[in-house]
């Protein structure tokens, strides 16, 4: 029994050493920041700028003057998440089901081509073709004239989903990749039609690859400022602008600090929404099966 104690207690001692670099990475990226902020929403603006000491609901109070921003983040983030899935999973479905191996590294490759050159770089490209030099010169040639494109909420979604795709195809990717193409042909040899098996097999058990996905282009779409600056021209204005303009412009740092908190709290609140409907359907789909 002693030994047994003894053994256990080693056990723990070195799982203890084993996680102390990721609990120390986790405490001083993640938590000690997060206070850092949750202090500064609670103080007063100095003079010039910044922060300064304080006790305050005042920043809370006056979230509603930046509730245009919060509108268009959460309508925009997750639209541009599901127009992201929808273009994805046939993306993903046919790289995984439909592509020989000879080919599928290339094509692999030729998805994630964009993320080697910077996001500034490409959303520039965007700013062309969007442009009154781009596709509306196209469109006014063959007949359609005065279509605007950039600056307008379209123009942030084309965006979104170009710079976002190979996030969210790579999760859905793996989860097809791993599945066992026997449940397929038993579905088929069963009877069932290939729109009855992708509802009932292959969705199913995708759906760890999709839930990965959104979460992936959902959290940093909540952020995202680049876009909706560079192609929404300041029509379109997120969370994201809205904190670049309190920290670095007006120097708000304790309104832009409650904002952050704000934001960190929508995200938090939405994620564990999700993740429950998500636990509780995967649920209700392994029961029934």
């Amino acid at each position: 029994m002693d030994n047994h104690k003894r053994k256990r207690k080693s056990e723990n001692w070195f799982t203890a050493v084993m996680l102390a670099p990721t609990f120390l990475w986790f405490l001083f990226m993640l938590i000690l920041p997060l206070v850092v902020i949750l202090v500064f929403s609670f103080g007063e603006r100095a003079a010039v700028g910044g922060y300064a000491g304080g006790f305050t609901f005042e920043h809370y109070a006056n979230l509603s003057s930046r509730l245009k921003a919060f509108q268009n983040t959460m309508t925009i983030a997750p639209l541009g998440t599901l127009l992201c899935l929808l273009v994805a999973y046939p993306l993903a479905y046919y790289l995984a089901l439909s592509v020989s191996k000879k080919f599928k590294m290339i094509l692999l490759v030729l998805v994630i081509v964009p993320f080697w050159t910077s996001l500034l770089v490409r959303t520039y490209a965007w700013i062309f073709i969007l442009g009154g030099r781009g596709i509306p010169t196209l469109l006014e040639f063959i007949g359609f004239e005065d279509v605007s494109l950039i600056n307008t909420q379209g123009a942030v979604l084309i965006g979104i989903v170009y710079g976002y795709l190979p996030l969210m195809v790579f999760p859905i990717f793996v989860s097809l990749e791993k599945l066992d193409r026997r449940l397929l042909e038993a579905s088929n040899d069963l009877g069932a039609s290939p729109l009855k098996t992708f509802w009932q097999v292959t969705l199913p058990l995708s759906m760890p690859g999709i839930a990965t996905g959104c979460m992936l282009v959902f959290i940093l779409l909540m952020g995202e400022f680049l876009i909706p600056a560079f192609l929404g021209g300041g029509k379109v204005y997120f969370i994201g602008n809205a904190l670049v303009d309190l920290f670095l412009q007006s120097r708000n740092w304790p309104f832009g600090a409650a904002i952050s908190v704000t934001l960190v709290a929508i995200m938090l609140i939405t994620v564990t929404f999700y993740m429950r409907m998500l636990n509780s359907k995967t649920g209700r789909d392994e029961s029934l099966m």
